[in-house]
This record gives structure tokens, C-alpha cells and sequence, in this order.
């Protein structure tokens, strides 16, 4: 059984082979309290792409989340001294070999390993070619969900292929999302004229009735926006949360980082909608949403969505806004562009699991088309028959 999840000396490994970038070497971490400055510079330029890259997110994950069985690394790579690369892993140890992971679960909306500029894929692949020796017998690897578009995932399909390794992309999901800045003005007449109506009618409504929309975004507002966020998530439609410490524990780095943006809608004393965005980088991330079914003749869902988009317009100056995980229909009432997200499965030839693995995704990938054609050809009706008299 490995050792909890806690503080202590990182393993550090001699430079890789011969074949290895000049200097090169691999250390593995546990957890980010371990991190050295290098480190934490790293995972500042992740953070500046996404704040789930940054090690506030890894921290707030591991401390509630995390096992003290689960096996959790953070393998480092370092060229002249310098962390130029980090992978952030969950290891399983099955009867036939070990599957790695990207170090998350259904709470990740965005992952990616956070890579210097300067990282190639001969570079990279010193870093995979240490997971591989490390967690052996590694069977497959697993990371998900990333950006197709973004550098960093061509540079791990390729590194994956140098180090012995055979790479498989998927897809994951669709993410909505609205780019190119504009005014609030410009935003709200971009939206249909039924949603414009409705906005108006419903703050107007809410309004009238005592309704109040407070935006805490300070770290003094911490424990007021998780006890209001909390309320109003047992009231509303979704199951309890497993992790129930996850979102206050998030919503705590988010003020403490200043990426904090809670909405809540209140009305009579009682906070009836709340919505967690995260905004850094000029990047606003839709976290979480809720609301209390018992007042949706409000529509407190869409007038809480719109004061936060003017928030983050007008005083944020964000050039994107995020809504992360989903094809929902109504995100795209939102949101201006789609795109996708997706994913890469990495099998080692050299185990019988991987080979395996591998073998039934490369049958599987040619024999799709033609099943979908026989299926398309299947659920076309038979025009003659249709129209046949009995």
C-alpha cells in the first residue's frame, strides 16, 4: 500500500539514457506543499491557462478528494536545473498491469500536462519514457479532457509515439464558449429577442418583489458565499455532492487567488440561485450553477447568468467565458462559438494488456465507418414498401 498523501522528499532520478536532451532529469512529487519554487513557477503558467492547471486546484483536489491509499504523482521534468514540465498523474494498479490517469475525475472540466514554450516532444518524451519505468508494468495511460488545438497536445501524441508508445485521440465533449470581447451593450443585442425579453421581465419581477443580486468576489465574502452557495445547492434538483468539502474547499482558493466570482440571487433573506465563475488571466470559467426549483417563476438561473456576464464584461474586461463541460442546449442562447475537447489513450505494446488494448482500438477504429454505414442503411425506410398498397 503506498504512503498518505502528505509531504516529503521528492524522488529525484539520475539524467535519462543516452538518447536523453543534454541535463535532463525526473523528479516526482506527491503533493503541492512538496513543490519548490521551479515548480510553482510552472504551474503559474498553467494557471494562466486554465485555473484548473495551477497547483491551488491540485491542492484543494488532493486535500478533498484524495484517498490516502490513492496513488497521486506529479512527475517534474528538469533541463539544466529548470521544472520544465509537469505531469500530473493518478496511478491504478490492475491484475495484469497499471493504468495511469490524468490526475482528476468528473470535477475537471479542462486538463493538460503544463509545458514550458521551450518543451518538445524528444524533450517530452523523457518525462513519459520515466512514467513508463516508474509505474511499470504501465499497461495504458489515460488524459482527459484537453484542448485538441493547444500545442501541448500535439507535443504529448508525438513524445508518446518517441518514447515506444502507441497514442489514440478521442472524443470527450463539446465546450461552448463566447470569444472576442464586445461591450455589454453589443453582447445583450447579439442575444435573441426572446432572451433579451425575458432577461428584462424577470429582473424587473424580481425586483419588485424585495429580490436582491449580490457578486462576492473579496476573500472576506469566503464563508458568506459558501453558506449561501451550499443552501441554495440542497434545495435545488441536483444529487447531494460525494465530495461534499470539494466545492467549499474550491470556493476558499478562489477568493484566496482572487478568481472568485459567486453570484446569488436573494429574495426575502433567502438565497434562491448561486453560480460559482472563476476568472483569471481574463479568462471566465461558468464552474458550478444552482438553483431553488420552488421559485423558477423567477427565472433566477437566467437573470443571476446575465448580471454575472456584465460583471465580467464590463469589470473583469475577460476576453472569453467558458461553459466548460456540455453540448446543453442552452448554453448556446450564451455563447457565441463550439468547440471540442478531447482525449488520448496510450497503450505500452510491451505489456499483454496494452498490446491488447491497442489491438482492439485500431480494429475498432477501422471497423466503425462501416458500421455506421450498415446502421445509417438500416434505419433508412424502404421507400417502395412505404408507399406499397396492402
Amino acid at each position: 500500500m503506498p504512503p498518505p498523501l502528505q509531504p516529503a522528499s521528492p524522488l529525484v532520478d539520475a539524467p535519462v539514457g543516452a538518447a536523453s536532451p543534454a541535463s535532463a532529469d525526473v523528479a516526482v512529487y506527491r503533493h503541492p506543499d512538496e513543490f519548490p519554487a521551479d515548480v510553482e513557477a510552472l504551474f503559474a503558467l498553467g494557471e494562466a491557462v486554465s485555473c484548473e492547471l495551477g497547483s491551488g486546484w491540485y491542492r484543494n483536489y488532493l486535500k478533498t478528494v484524495a484517498k490516502p491509499a490513492d496513488e497521486l504523482f506529479f512527475h517534474v521534468l528538469r533541463r539544466r536545473g529548470q521544472a520544465i514540465a509537469v505531469l500530473p498523474i493518478g496511478v491504478k494498479r490492475g491484475r495484469f498491469g497499471r493504468q495511469v490517469e490524468a490526475l482528476g475525475n468528473y470535477y475537471t472540466a479542462f486538463y493538460a500536462p503544463v509545458l514550458h514554450p521551450e518543451v518538445d516532444a524528444a524533450a517530452f518524451a523523457v518525462l513519459l519514457a520515466d512514467v513508463k519505468r516508474r509505474h511499470a508494468p504501465m499497461a495504458s495511460m489515460r488524459l482527459q479532457p484537453m484542448d485538441p488545438q493547444a500545442p501541448g497536445f500535439r507535443v504529448l501524441v508525438e513524445a508518446a509515439r518517441a518514447a515506444g508508445l502507441l497514442p489514440f485521440e478521442f472524443h470527450c465533449f463539446g465546450n461552448w464558449y463566447l470569444r472576442n470581447h464586445v461591450d455589454w451593450p453589443t453582447y445583450l443585442a447579439q442575444r435573441t429577442s426572446k432572451m433579451r425579453s425575458n432577461i428584462k421581465r424577470m429582473d424587473k419581477k424580481l425586483a419588485q418583489d424585495g429580490g436582491t443580486v449580490e457578486i462576492y468576489s473579496e476573500p472576506v465574502d469566503g464563508r458568506r458565499a459558501v453558506d449561501a452557495f451550499q443552501k441554495v445547492y440542497s434545495a435545488s434538483w441536483k444529487n447531494d455532492e460525494p465530495y461534499p468539502h470539494f466545492m467549499p474547499g474550491l470556493i476558499a482558493t478562489c477568493a484566496e487567488r482572487g478568481w472568485m466570482r459567486l453570484g446569488v440571487v436573494w429574495l426575502r433573506g433567502q438565497p434562491i440561485a448561486a453560480q460559482l465563475w472563476m476568472v483569471s488571466h481574463r479568462k471566465a470559467d461558468i464552474y458550478k450553477v444552482a438553483y431553488d426549483e420552488t421559485f423558477k417563476d423567477y427565472s433566477p438561473g437566467t437573470v443571476l447568468t446575465a448580471r454575472l456576464m456584465q460583471h465580467v464584461i464590463e469589470r473583469d474586461g475577460v476576453e472569453e467565458v467558458d461553459y466548460l463541460i456540455g453540448d446543453d442546449g442552452y448554453k448556446k442562447l450564451w455563447m457565441s462559438d463550439r468547440r471540442t475537447r478531447s482525449g488520448v489513450v496510450i497503450y505500452n505494446p510491451r505489456t499483454v494488456m496494452g498490446a491488447l488494448g491497442a489491438l482492439r482500438e485500431i480494429v475498432g477504429r477501422a471497423l466503425k465507418p462501416a458500421l455506421q454505414r450498415l446502421k445509417a442503411m438500416r434505419s433508412t425506410p424502404n421507400e417502395a414498401g412505404a408507399d406499397a398498397t396492402p
